[in-house]
This record gives structure tokens, C-alpha cells and sequence, in this order.
């Protein structure tokens, strides 16, 4: 590590961290019992009925989403500057009033999705109520306040990077982040015109989910690595910069397929289908990079012939390694499925669409950023080796258990639509009911639902192991 002298809680931009991972588990839960609501209007579709509808749980149920994951990508960049550039972060009063500015932000613009949830067909509802844009859909006073907190959050990195010891890791991150505050600006103009206005609004969502939030997974799974294993620097930010290359290579372009049904020029199919079929080949990277540092650093403690896991945190290792599977998996196979616009023309629009959005979210994103969650906890506590207890195991097993069991029971309900909806029906009003009316289709609903509770009976084991785990005797200190 660059600097041992900041390990601990000593470090106020490590503390800052952690105020980030405890508002981002917060949000997360609220994400999960959204989540719940709108998996139990879909097999009993009275409940909550003009109180809290499908539309108004979904919105708050996918803009949660985006929000913890935000919040916890800023507290591990918080969490792993003082280890690699080796000073404080620069700027940490701002940084801390900026946290202050996001949560109540956030809190307000939550409380307006609930309780006010319609505003008037006019300008006030853009600026005061939502912007009806999917994953992004605060209203326009928070849309600014988010940029003015991203800016001071890219500032407080730039410094600290331009200051202190800068390494492979920091730079990428540096890059990454002007592009992940800078894209969200495209999401934030008004056009009356749906074509041009969805074509801005795959900027955001497209080129944060699948070029820059992924460079970002490359950074942390970098530092995880050197930090939980003790990893080569050198080794790792060599795939660092391939997974990057490869990432900015597929991922840009690759936003054609989203480009293929919403008004805009044919020859983005072409381009849509090339660029998407290279889009799981970094993930294959990131996936044999993670197992292949792993094996190579136990193989050289196990040549010295003690038998000693040179894994120092149990439960964040699980979590990154869980990572390299679902990032492959969630992101790459499942959005490989239907991708290509000849297989895309019949499912794009049904579940199969919500079945890849669940596992790639939560397989690249979530699993990595519990684990940063989890060196927290360890760095916190002033544990050398973390072991996994009870609750940790209960709780990956469930909640990865339950993703996936949702994502299966989605893929199921995702082809009952393409067969009986688009295939049959000819993609008519009446093929949209039949499909939905078929006895698979309310199978895969009901399983949908039982894996969603188990989701979130594993995010209660999550939550109670985060604030327990660190007192436990079971570790070395």
C-alpha cells in the first residue's frame, strides 16, 4: 500500500467514506422495499392501488438504484485516496458539506416521488416535481444540486491526485470521473421531440452504466485486489489499462442498441450489433483478471509451503469475486441475449429487458461496491484478517440467491411475451394482454416476487452484519 500512516479511521476523508456507505445502505433498502411494492402489484395489482401505484414504486424503485450506487461510489473513492496517493484528501470540508447538500437533496426529492408524486402538465413539474425520465428523473432544482456535488466530489479528487503520490489507479479515476459528471449535463435539457430526447438520454444512461461506471468497477476491483490480497501494482494496472481500452473501445459505440427502435438513422443497427457483441469481451477480462491474481498470489504463499489464505478480508473478497461472475454473467451474457436487432425487434420492451437489468445492475455494480463497503468496516475496526461470519454468508447467499432467482423467473416471463405477444400476436394491444395473461407469464410473476423477498431478507442480514461485524471476536487484530 502507498501510505500504512492513514489506514484506520484516522483519516478524515476515510471517515467521510463511511458517512457515504451508511446513507448508500440506507437508500439501498428503500430501493429493495420499492422494489417489493412493485413485485406484488404485478400479481395483485389492487395493492396499494391510487396510494402508491406501479408507476410511482417503479420510479422510486429504479432511481434509488442509481442514487446508492452513487453515493457508495464516492465514499469508496473517499475510502481509497489516502491509501493511494499517500496525503489527505484535499478539500474534505467541502467534501463534507457537499455530502450534507446530496443527502438532503435526495431525502426531499424522495419525499415529493411519494407524496406528491403527479405535478401539473406545465414547466413547474420539470423543475419542482420529476421529469418523467426514466433513472433519472429529479426534478430540475436537484438535477443542478447533483452537478454542483459532482463537481466538488471530481475537484477534491483532482487536487488530492495532482498533490499526492499519483497512481495508475487514481489517474483512472481522475479521467473516468469528468466523464461521469460530464454526461450527465446531456440528461438535463428539455426537447419536446421523444426521438431526440431519448437520443440524449442514453448519454446518461448508457454511457454511465456501460463505459464509465464500468472503467470505475476496473479501478476498485484494482485496488480490492492490491489491498485484499496483496496483488502485484504492476500486474494490476497492466489489465487496468486493457480493461479500459476495451471498456471506451465497445462500450461508446455500442450504444447503437439502444438507437434501434426510437426514430433515429438505420445505420445504427450496424453499427449497434458490431459494437454490442464486443461489449462482453472486457468483461471476460475483468473476470479472469480478478481469478488469475488470486491464483497466482496463493500459489506463490502456498510455494513457501505454509497453507495460509493470503485473502486478509473474507467477506469483501466473496463480494469482488461475486462481482466478476455477475459483471460477466448480468452484463455480458444476459445483455449479449438481446442485443442483436434481429433478436431485439422481439424483445426489446418485456421482461427480458428487466431480467438483464437486474442481474447487470446488481452483478456489477452492487456486489463490488458491498465489498468496498466491507474494507471499510475492516479499516475502521483496525482488522488485519476479516473472517466471515454468519450473517455475511446468509447474507450473500440470499441476496445473490435471490437476484438470480429473479433474473431466471424474468427470463421466463421475457419469453412468454416474445412467443405469445410479439411472435404470435404481432405485437398488437390484445398480444400485449394475451401475454401477459398466460399462465407461465403469472408463474413467473409469483416466483419473481418470492426471490424478491428473499433479496431483501438477505439485505437485513447485509445491514445487521455491516454495523456487527466489526466488534466480532472471530477476527485477527
Amino acid at each position: 500500500m502507498a501510505s500504512n500512516h492513514l489506514t484506520g479511521i484516522g483519516s478524515e476523508s476515510k471517515q467521510l467514506a463511511t458517512w457515504y456507505f451508511a446513507f448508500a445502505a440506507i437508500i439501498f433498502g428503500a430501493q429493495l422495499l420499492f422494489g417489493l411494492v412493485a413485485a406484488i402489484q404485478y400479481v395483485m395489482p389492487g395493492f396499494l392501488f391510487e396510494i402508491l401505484d406501479f408507476s410511482v414504486a417503479r420510479m422510486l424503485h429504479i432511481n434509488a438504484l442509481v442514487v446508492w450506487m452513487v453515493f457508495a461510489m464516492f465514499g469508496a473513492v473517499y475510502w481509497l485516496l489516502p491509501d493511494e496517493t499517500g496525503i489527505e484528501t484535499i478539500g474534505i470540508k467541502v467534501g463534507k458539506l457537499l455530502y450534507w447538500v446530496f443527502v438532503a437533496a435526495i431525502v426531499i426529492v424522495i419525499l415529493v416521488y411519494i407524496f406528491v408524486q403527479v405535478g401539473p402538465a406545465d414547466e413547474t413539474s420539470i423543475w419542482f416535481i420529476h421529469e418523467g425520465r426514466e433513472y433519472i428523473e429529479a426534478p430540475r432544482w436537484a438535477d443542478i444540486g447533483i452537478v454542483v456535488v459532482a463537481l466538488g466530489f471530481v475537484a477534491n479528487l483532482f487536487m488530492t491526485g495532482m498533490t499526492g503520490k499519483r497512481s495508475g489507479i487514481v489517474t483512472v479515476l481522475m479521467a473516468d470521473m469528468i466523464a461521469f459528471a460530464g454526461l450527465y449535463l446531456t440528461g438535463m435539457f428539455f426537447t419536446d421531440n421523444i426521438t431526440v430526447d431519448q437520443y440524449w438520454w442514453w448519454w446518461v444512461i448508457h454511457l454511465w452504466v456501460e463505459a464509465t461506471w464500468e472503467v470505475y468497477v476496473g479501478a476498485l476491483a484494482a485496488y480490492g485486489l492490491i489491498t485484499m490480497i496483496g496483488a502485484h501494482r504492476k500486474v494490476v494496472e497492466m489489465w487496468l489499462w486493457i480493461e479500459v481500452a476495451m471498456l471506451f473501445g465497445s462500450g461508446i459505440l455500442g450504444m447503437g442498441h439502444h438507437y434501434f427502435w426510437i426514430g433515429t438513422p438505420e445505420y445504427w443497427w450496424e453499427i449497434g450489433a458490431l459494437f454490442s457483441a464486443l461489449e462482453p469481451l472486457p468483461l471476460v477480462a475483468m473476470f479472469i483478471h480478478v481469478l488469475y491474481d488470486w491464483g497466482k498470489t496463493q500459489g506463490g504463499q502456498d510455494a513457501t509451503g505454509q497453507k495460509l489464505s493470503v485473502i486478509n478480508n473474507k467477506p469483501a473478497f466473496t463480494w469482488f469475486v461475486l462481482n466478476a461472475f455477475g459483471n460477466f454473467l448480468g452484463a455480458g451474457i444476459w445483455g449479449f441475449f438481446h442485443t442483436l436487432p434481429q433478436v431485439n425487434l422481439y424483445t426489446h420492451g418485456t421482461q427480458f429487458t428487466s431480467a438483464h437489468g437486474h442481474l447487470a445492475f446488481f452483478g456489477a455494480y452492487a456486489t463490488i461496491l458491498i465489498g468496498m463497503m466491507y474494507i471499510a468496516v475492516q479499516g475502521t475496526n483496525g482488522i488485519k484478517v476479516m473472517k466471515s461470519t454468519k450473517s455475511s454468508i446468509w447474507a450473500v447467499s440470499m441476496i445473490a440467491g435471490g437476484v438470480m432467482g429473479m433474473t431466471v423467473a424474468l427470463t421466463v416471463a421475457g419469453y412468454v411475451q416474445v412467443l405469445v405477444s410479439r411472435a404470435q400476436m404481432g405485437a398488437t394491444w390484445a398480444g400485449y394482454f394475451d401475454g401477459q395473461s398466460g399462465l407461465w407469464f403469472a408463474q413467473a410473476m409469483d416466483w419473481r416476487l418470492i426471490m424478491g423477498v428473499v433479496t431483501f431478507t438477505g439485505f437485513l442480514f447485509l445491514a445487521k452484519d455491516l454495523l456487527s461485524i466489526g466488534k466480532s471476536q472471530i477476527h485477527e487484530r
